[in-house]
């Protein structure tokens, strides 16, 4: 996945600029991105803290680690059952 120019911090700080009455048109332009970006930052990241980003962040990471121990595990047992099952 394409790594943002911008990080979670900087997302937060434009968006509490959008949430202190500056209008989207303008805070778009002033910040290079695309109305597009802007609804989906928003949608993610709206109402947060920069503090919720990271615990946020560090959520996703230790998710993507148990899913892949969990695929391992999954690969394990069925090749397990496989020798299991095989007739000798």
């Amino acid at each position: 996945m394409r790594k943002s120019r911008f990080s979670e911090e900087q997302i937060v700080a434009i968006l509490k600029e959008s949430e202190a009455g500056m209008n989207n048109a303008e805070l778009c332009r002033k910040h290079g991105i695309s109305d597009k970006t802007f609804y989906k930052w928003r949608a993610r990241y709206g109402g947060m803290q920069v503090s919720d980003v990271k615990k946020m962040k560090t959520l996703e990471e230790e998710n993507a680690m148990l899913k892949r121990i969990l695929g391992q595990k999954e690969l394990d047992i069925m090749a397990l059952k496989a020798v299991v099952e095989k007739k000798w």
